[in-house]
């Protein structure tokens, strides 16, 4: 086969799945699934400021706070009688979009659409107001054609989305490998290609793609299908932490109902706690919504590696955050952004108190 051919299958792939997401974000989401456990509401039940709180989430194990507060009734005892509306997204623009719209007022989200989305409206669309989620993230390769870092240089490799965090987080790892890729196009000493999670496997498989710098589940679905573990992102991290989802809200629907962000944050911390401490019940808790919202669970041999690789936590990580804007801006996809006020940590941190945990930091990038 020719070097043009699996470059155009490649394409015609991802134009095929682009219509879906194009759909997906033209509604801002989709309806997850309702059901008397998960948005159960007595009739007794105090009701907040608001009648409901429009929540807005991925069906990816790194929103696991979100699963599985939402099907274990974990969010929505918090809530009391005020009722929960949930909608899943499959791209952080789209639900940003959503955010601004009034299509949902809180969700779960990686930094690099948080940090797009806060300049973009100069700072007056969202703040984040907790974390929810770290690491997941892993450069899964063919380990016929890539047997170390330095092999990668050459080779076809997929991320998720131009822009997105982790492709964000490749290019920086090659430019600190001292290679060149523009970063718009993707070519140069490694090619880039920007391909949907949903068909990543098959594109490797295919030969389309040499491997792929992912998040949880994709990165254990490649493995499946015999790539091998090159790198995991947290390895390039203190502490091995770094943001990977947190949790930002509309201004609008801060300042208006105080209450009802609280009490979110409230069962995510629960939720959380939760996970924590009952992890295997927790891992088929989030593998019941995953079948729920996309019609088949994972097996074993992805979820179970998947979920060891994720730490579910409150703390924002607020300086890898930043650390990842000025990767963006080191790559050119980002002008040099202002992200004093991205943070309003004082609901979360009045819910750590009274849970006697320790305060979250902002790293200097609060409301003032």
């Amino acid at each position: 086969m020719s070097a043009v051919r699996p470059l155009s299958a490649l394409r015609a792939l991802a134009a095929l799945t682009a219509l879906p997401l194009l759909l997906t974000a033209c509604g801002y989401g989709s309806d997850a699934a309702d059901d008397a456990k998960k948005t159960e509401v007595s009739a007794d039940a105090k009701k907040l400021s608001a009648d409901e709180v429009k929540i807005g989430y991925f069906p990816n194990l790194t929103h696991a706070t979100a699963l599985v507060g939402v099907q274990e009734g974990l969010l929505q005892k918090e809530l009391g009688g005020t009722r929960i509306k949930a909608s899943t997204f499959n791209a952080g623009p789209s639900e940003i979009e959503a955010l601004n719209a009034g299509s949902i007022d809180i969700g779960w989200i990686g930094p690099s659409p948080s940090i797009n989305g806060f300049t973009k409206s100069d700072g007056k669309s969202l703040r984040i107001v907790s974390g929810s989620a770290s690491g997941g993230v892993k450069l899964v390769v063919n380990p016929d054609k890539i047997k170390t870092l330095d092999d990668v240089k050459g080779k076809k490799i997929a991320t998720p989305q131009l822009g997105n965090t982790q492709d964000v987080a490749f290019l920086n790892w090659i430019a600190e490998k001292g290679w060149k890729v523009d970063a718009q196009s993707g070519k140069g000493d490694v090619s880039v290609f920007r391909t949907d999670n949903k068909i990543t496997p098959d594109a490797y498989k295919s030969g389309s793609i040499d491997g792929a710098w992912v998040p949880e589940p994709t990165a254990s679905k490649l493995v499946a299908e015999g790539g091998k573990v090159l790198l995991d992102e947290s390895d390039l991290w203190p502490d091995k932490k770094f943001v990977i989802t947190n949790i930002i809200v509309s201004q609008k629907f801060l300042k208006e109902h105080p209450d009802v962000v609280e009490a979110v944050l409230r069962g995510s911390v629960k939720t959380n706690e939760w996970i924590n401490a009952n992890p295997d019940e927790a891992k088929a808790s989030a593998n019941a919504a995953l079948k729920e919202l996309s019609g088949k669970e994972l097996p074993a041999e992805v979820i179970d590696p998947a979920w060891e690789s994720i730490t579910f936590l409150d703390d924002p990580l607020a300086a890898t955050l930043n650390a990842q804007a000025e990767h963006a801006v080191k790559a050119g996809l980002l002008e040099q952004p202002s992200l004093t006020g991205i943070y309003d940590l004082a609901p979360l941190n009045k819910v750590l108190a009274a849970a006697g945990k320790e305060k979250a930091d902002d790293a200097g990038l609060g409301v003032k």
